[in-house]
């Protein structure tokens, strides 16, 4: 069931995420239009015309996006006592990196970062990287491979740290990483990940009867200036689809069973209401 999931998400994402969305608009406007559709190929057209303005002049991934961010408190109080920190993957493009022979980093850097800086924080707590693959045909490419060659780089060689491999989403990160490291009620793990995908992460810890701490970083809201109007479509296009897939992910993880709730937050999670 879990590859049959993992299939049907990444079929379902390609034809309806926001910029799939435009394009088939596009083209059904052009098709139309060589079939003699002049009426129904405007109509299209008028559509997508008004999505491109809107998304151009208007933060509506932002929009999207920043209830997300806000679920769980940014650079909350640390715990004095810190057994396990885990940081799930989504900051190194495994791919790219073999192509070339060397360590890439996407646009979600601070997971790596913030690792390292909670690292040194807490010297004696066990690291957990999690993190194979979300690719449908690249599988053979695993990020937590090249994470252990970017931590041995950056002299963390000499730390226990435990690479998770096989994991292709979320609800893997989290059974494979507790699979490997065997949690106890009593121990206090920091879960990294980014603000936006922080709820269904928690949501999904705690369905696996593992309590974690948020730790949420890599924000994409301008916290206090969402109200504004300025011409950046590549980059709000990008926004809106990330906040599209995550909401998209929250659903579907929900009425899989892969969590309890739709948004889990920090005053109701892990069997609390």
């Amino acid at each position: 069931m879990d590859t049959i999931f993992f299939y049907a998400s990444k079929l379902i994402w390609a034809l309806i995420s926001p910029d799939s969305f435009l394009v088939i608009l596009a083209v059904g406007a052009w098709v139309s239009l060589v079939l003699g559709r002049k009426k129904l190929s405007r109509y299209l057209l008028t559509i997508c015309a008004s999505l491109l303005l809107i998304i151009s002049l208007l933060p509506v991934g932002e929009w999207l996006i920043s209830p997300l961010e806000n679920r769980f408190t940014t650079n909350a109080a640390l715990p004095a006592r810190v057994d396990g920190i885990i940081v799930l993957g989504g900051s190194i493009d495994a791919l790219k990196s073999q192509s070339w022979q060397q360590v890439e980093m996407g646009s979600s850097a601070e997971r790596i970062s913030n690792l390292l800086y909670l690292s040194n924080i807490y010297p004696d707590a066990q690291l957990v990287f999690t993190g194979g693959s979300g690719a449908v045909m690249q599988q053979d490419f695993k990020e937590a491979e090249m994470a252990q060659i970017l931590f041995e780089q950056l002299n963390l060689g000499d730390r226990a740290i435990i690479y998770e491999s096989e994991s292709r989403n979320t609800y893997e990160n989290a059974v494979h990483s507790k699979s490997l490291v065997n949690p106890t009620d009593r121990e206090n793990w920091l879960l990294v990940t980014s603000a936006f995908h922080m709820p269904r992460s928690i949501g999904v810890f705690c369905r696996q009867q593992w309590k974690v701490q948020a730790y949420p970083v890599d924000h994409y809201s301008l916290k206090g200036n969402l109200l504004r109007v300025e011409f950046r479509f590549s980059e709000n296009l990008e926004i809106l689809r990330i906040a599209a897939r995550e909401w998209v992910g929250l659903l579907a993880y929900r009425i899989s069973g892969k969590t309890d709730r739709l948004i889990p937050s920090s005053l109701n999670y892990c069997g609390t209401r």
